[in-house]
């Protein structure tokens, strides 16, 4: 096993594939998008193969693949299928804006892919477009549909909870009670270079009634004015369920929750087939059952969402040994912060990272 230097098992591997991105949300890239990495400045998909059989054979057994919008690097498909033939590895997941998922859905199902989690964050199509400068919800729906489809299970819908948005919560709470749909709420999170400068003018800058003047700023930035707790989140949800009759929500146990390798509460609607879960990095701090590390598309190993901490991983895995790279490995264990500290701002931006 992977262990760390306060206890924590570290089994969970999150993957960046890309940096790139086929939509451009507020909360997640400026308008004009990033400057993308060159050719040579992402991992190739036969690097990223090489240090996750390494990470394996350390003690990682969950590999989740993001982005930027994964389903837009060439070869995910053939990847997925040689990352699922190793031994050691429990599980593959993805997360995606699921706007690509008719497209590839079966062929990934095939290739080995068991779960999806997918981003969206208004069920009103103006909203959508709006949030994604140009997204059509009419797609992702579609995408949600061919999950179903092809047979991924669990599905999980993760919904960024932004109090200056226009978000029908409940909306997404409904969706749980007649398929096995698992919504997610999750905390705004202060990522990002400019993450304490406000984010009024971004949604004035959109269209978004009642967000200040268009053009007061060029990016959309985290305050704590915009964080929404997650306790107010299931304190609305479970009102509006007792108000058109389904009831007020009803807490699950771990072992009764969907599968899941993070830090998600879970409660229901009586006899609904879905759940619904809330993500609280800043309300409910889960750092001491952090199980995860994170791999950068240009090659850098974080420890920490939060942290600017990186080790240096693609200029090993170009010029060093398999022993080396266990090296590496065991560097982020031991630098693994206990906490972010309710740090805010990070130097890159999410879609750098990886969501």
């Amino acid at each position: 096993m992977a262990i760390d230097s306060f206890g924590r098992r570290i089994d969970y591997l999150r993957i960046s594939l890309t940096d790139r991105c086929n939509l451009r949300c507020v909360y997640c890239m400026p308008e004009g998008g990033v400057a993308w990495k060159g050719h040579d400045e992402i991992l190739s998909l036969e690097e990223i193969e090489r240090f996750a059989g390494i990470a394996v054979e350390q003690g990682i057994s969950k590999i989740r693949l993001t982005g930027g919008e994964p389903l837009v690097r060439y070869g995910v498909v053939d990847h997925i299928r040689r990352l699922r033939a190793m031994t050691g590895i429990e599980a593959i997941a993805l997360t995606t804006n699921a706007t690509l998922l008719p497209k590839f859905a079966a062929d990934l199902r095939e290739a080995g892919l068991e779960r999806v989690n997918i981003s969206l964050d208004s069920l009103d199509p103006a909203v959508y477009k709006d949030i994604t400068r140009g997204g059509n919800l009419a797609d992702a729906l579609a995408g949600i549909e061919s999950a179903f489809e092809a047979g991924f299970d669990p599905i999980k819908l993760n919904v960024v909870v932004v109090r200056s948005l226009e978000q029908d919560l409940f909306g997404f709470a409904k969706m749980t009670l007649e398929r096995p749909l698992h919504v997610r709420f999750i905390e705004y999170m202060p990522v990002g270079d400019d993450a304490n400068e406000g984010i009024e003018g971004a949604l004035g800058a959109v269209g978004i009634e009642g967000a200040g003047c268009a053009g007061d700023n060029p990016g959309f930035h985290w305050t704590r004015a915009d964080h929404v707790p997650s306790d107010d989140v299931l304190a609305k949800i479970s009102r509006a369920g007792q108000a058109v009759g389904a009831g007020p929500l009803i807490g699950l146990e771990r072992e009764n929750a969907p599968g899941g390798w993070g830090p998600a509460r879970y409660y229901r609607f009586a006899d609904a087939q879905g759940t619904i879960g809330v993500i609280s990095p800043l309300s409910h701090h889960f750092c001491s059952e952090c199980n995860r590390l994170r791999l950068t598309a240009d090659g850098k190993l974080r420890t920490c969402l939060f942290s600017d901490d990186e080790l240096d991983l693609r200029t090993v895995l170009r010029s060093g040994t398999d022993d080396d790279v266990r090296a590496i490995i065991k560097t982020a264990l031991d630098s693994k912060p206990e906490s972010h500290n309710e740090r805010v701002g990070t130097l890159r931006r999410m879609s750098q990272i990886g969501g």
